[in-house]
Order: structure tokens, then sequence, then C-alpha cells
């Protein structure tokens, strides 16, 4: 019998196939073989990255497909969501935006999130897996959650003070509980209203251009990302410093501050403000009553750099990730410097630069026996329905003082309220410790000064912890009088008097 040739069944070959027909399934076979590796290295491996890659124009329309979750202040909203009846589904909107744009940031279609709304964004938009459910349709389809709700520690009269007292300067206020460290008010000057650019349309970017190009910046957080020279409230780190130390044992004692003081290495005196300050001996309490620079600035260098850089770091300051949670700007006092440089930091100049908030923190400590609470914005996290996710609750930061300290300093900035420079400040039937400052800056000082106050406020006759403190300042105002006295003390009364109820 003849064998069978490449078509019959021995072993050249399968029933019915050619040698071209079994390369041909090989190959086929190959190709569904690359397509399930490609679609396993797609759907397991590769699908995070896709999912978060800014071109998936599917993930954005999910993302605005449902209502966003709130942001609230004492209890109640101060954002929402909007049907928008286009292919974004939901726009975010804003009530009073303008009062709390410091404290929400905006969440934009087309420009993204800031403050609040970036740093609890996965919460907000319902993709933070502390809020999916346990259903077993929700998992496979990968249905998102609804968004959750962030409460806020704001305090709505408080924060609406601070605003209404800021008017139309340029300038800052952050207000915190001493002892839990609650940012009670978080405002900046001029503001915007983030609902303003929340979608996409044309005149959402027409609005954010205007933004964008206004000179006086109104979209910069002045509490939080913006630095100033804090001028004379830094005098109130430089006597925790020099107490500390040693250097200064009773502050109601003569000191051996001369006058005129010249800087260390040069011919130029350091200048008072006021003719109260203009003698030599004055005692501490003196010279933070009235402000005396010579007196503060040789102190400072008796106390010498490295302790009075550790005191200032004790309240905040060199901390690059002072997160409340949206990151502040790094406040500054230098490392190293000379005699002449640290008497000028010493009063608040030369390269020394804070942040409201650090500020804030200075005068926080203070009133709480020198433990500094670590600040923040929030509560706590919950879900749509009002369950919690995430409760976050005081924390220390430093012990910035002891309390032995921390008392002669209460006393200080009382007398600086009662006898002195902050007698704006004052609230009938409370006690109220402050320290101004007017700080110059610009080429040869020639830019309109920063008014600062800081201070706290506690009932009087009352042995708690005060239960407010405040940081004001303001960067450019039309008023005659720039003075921290004049402008920011005003400011800080009536934020005060909104938190104890006055």
């Amino acid at each position: 019998m003849a064998g069978l040739g490449p078509r019959g069944n021995g072993p050249q070959g399968l029933p019915g196939i050619s040698v071209t027909g079994r390369r041909a399934a090989t190959f086929c076979l190959l190709l569904v073989g690359a397509l399930c590796v490609q679609a396993t290295r797609v759907q397991v491996f590769e699908a995070r990255d896709l999912d978060r890659n800014s071109a998936n124009q599917r993930l954005v329309v999910e993302r605005y497909a449902r209502p966003r979750g709130d942001i609230l202040v004492d209890g109640q909203p101060v954002t929402g969501s909007r049907p928008t009846g286009g292919r974004y589904a939901y726009k975010r909107t804003y009530a009073d935006g303008t009062t709390y744009a410091a404290v929400t940031g905006f969440s934009s279609q087309a420009y993204g999130n800031s403050q609040l709304e970036g740093t609890e964004d996965g919460l907000l938009n319902g993709t933070d897996g502390r809020l999916t459910g346990w259903s077993l349709r929700d998992a496979l389809t990968r249905r998102r959650s609804p968004g959750g709700n962030v409460l806020t520690t704001i305090d709505r009269a408080a924060q609406q003070a601070a605003v209404r007292g800021l008017g139309d300067q340029k300038g800052a206020v952050v207000a915190i509980e001493p002892a839990t460290g609650r940012i009670l008010a978080l405002a900046s000057t001029p503001s915007y209203d983030p609902g303003d650019f929340a979608g996409s349309a044309g005149a959402d970017q027409t609005a954010w251009n205007r933004l964008q190009a206004d000179p006086d910046q109104p979209m910069l957080n002045r509490a939080l990302r913006q630095t100033y020279p804090p001028g004379s409230t830094f005098k109130v780190v430089t006597a925790a410093a020099a107490l500390a130390a040693g250097v200064v044992t009773d502050p109601d004692a003569p000191t051996d501050a001369p006058f005129p003081y010249v800087l260390p290495g040069t011919t130029t005196p350091l200048v008072n403000d006021s003719a109260a300050c203009d003698r030599p001996g004055l005692s501490l309490d003196a010279a933070m009553t009235a402000s005396c620079n010579s007196v503060l600035g040789h102190l400072g260098v008796r106390t010498g750099v490295e302790r009075l850089v550790a005191t200032a770091e004790g309240f905040g300051f060199n901390d690059p990730k002072l997160d409340v949670p949206v990151r502040p700007a790094r406040s500054n006092v230098d490392t190293a410097m000379d005699p002449a440089q640290l008497a000028l930091s010493s009063i608040g100049q030369f390269d020394t630069a804070a942040t409201p908030l650090v500020m804030a923190m200075v005068a926080a400590g203070v009133a709480n026996d020198g433990t500094v609470m670590r600040p923040r914005l929030v509560d706590r996290l919950t879900r749509g329905d009002g369950t919690v996710v995430e409760v976050r609750g005081p924390a220390v930061y430093r012990q910035a003082l002891t309390p032995a300290v921390a008392g002669q300093l209460r006393k200080l900035m009382t007398d600086v309220v009662e006898n002195g420079t902050g007698g704006n400040a004052r609230i009938p039937g409370a006690v109220v410790g402050g320290k101004t400052g007017t700080a110059q800056h610009g080429v040869d000082n020639s830019g309109t000064p920063y008014a600062w106050f800081i201070s706290w406020a506690a009932p009087a006759g009352s042995a708690a912890v005060a239960p407010v403190a405040v940081a004001v300042v303001v960067a450019d105002s039309d008023a005659t009088d720039v003075t921290g006295g004049a402008l920011a003390a005003p400011i800080a009364r009536s934020v005060m008097r909104a938190v104890l109820g006055r």
C-alpha cells in the first residue's frame, strides 16, 4: 500500500489539514495568547496607572457623575453640588464662597482642587477606600461610593468676624484654640469665589484668567502660604528665649541693656519708635510694654543664636511640613547669624519671616502653659450618612516653654494690652494678652509696613486655658496710622469677642 501523503492520517499530518493550515492555526493560537497577556497586563497590572491618567476622559466624566461630598462649618455645609445638564453631570457650588475660600479652596472641572478640596479629595469624590461598602455588585462593577463629608474646626462667628475685620485690606487672620490646636478662623483677603470657575465652560475660563491676572492675588492664601517679617510680635519669642536661658530672671527688674544700643560690629544704633525706650536698664516688662527694639535686640544677642532658634522652632519655625492638613509655607529664622544680624532677628527683622499660622501658634503656646498643639483644620471625616470614618483629635506638637516661663510671658503680654501698645485689643470682662508689631520692608524700608498683632483672651476669673489665640497681619492698607496697634489689634479683638461670645 502506498504511504499516506500530507493530507492522510499518517504521521506526516492531521486529517484534512495541510502544513500551511497548521502554521496558520499555531499563529492564531499565539495571537490569542498574546491578547490574553495584553488584556491581563492592562486590566490588572496597569489598571491603577490608567485610572490616574489625565487623558482618561471616562474617569473625568465619572468623577462628576454624582454629587460631591460636602465641607461643613459648625455642622452646616458651605459647599454643594448642582446638576449641569451637560457631559459633566454635577459641578461644585459654594455658600458664601469668599468667606470660606481660604478654608475650602476650590474644586474645578477645569483646574483641579486646592486646600481641603484637594487634601480630602478622595473622601469627597467617593474614591476613598474607607467609604466602600461590602456589596458584591459594587465590588464587581467598581461602582464609586457616595462622597463623604469633611467637618472642619472653623467657628462660623470667628470666621465672619475675621473677614469682616479685614474688609478691603490685604491681610490674613488665624485663630486657634490653644488647648486643642483647632483652627477657629482662617481668613485671607482679598478673597475670591471658588464657584466662579467650578465648571468647564467659557465663563469659568474667563473668571480663572481674571483671577490669575489680578495684581492683588486674591487666590493667594495669605494665612498659610505667605510669610512676612513678623516685626515686634517676634519679641515674644525673644523674651521667651531670654527667660528660658536665664538671661532674664525677673521680668520687672532692670536689665543691663544700654542706650543707645549699637549693633555689634557696626556704628549703627538700633533705634526705637517710642521715647519711653530711650534710656538704659529698662526691665523686660517695660521694654515689652513700649516695644523697645534696643532692649530686645540686646537680650537676643545675649541669649545667643542656638537658644533663640531652638525656642522659635518650638513654636513651628523652620518646619517645612507643618500640615494642617494643607501644607503651609515654611516660616524662617536663620540658624547662622553674626551678632548684628541676631539683634535684628530678635526684633523680627533681618531674614526672619513667618506665616500668620505660626505666629498664632506662638500666642497659643504661651496661653497653653508652653505646650504647642498641632494646628488642624479638620475635626472628623464621615460617610454621606454621617457615619464616622476618621476622627482627628488633639496632638501635641512641641513643648516650647516650661509652664513657669509661659506664665511670665502671659503677664508681659497682658501688660502690653493693659498699659502699652495693645490697648485696642481690650475686651470688657476678659483678660487679654497681646503683642503689637509693625514690620518695615522694601528697599530702604520704603514699602507700606506690615501691621501685626498676636494675642489670646480668656474670661476674667477663669482658671482654664484661654479658649482663643489670634494672629492678624494687615499687609497693605490705605490707613494713615499703619501700626499693629491701630490696624491689627481691633481685628483680633473682634475675632476673640466672637469666640468668647461677648
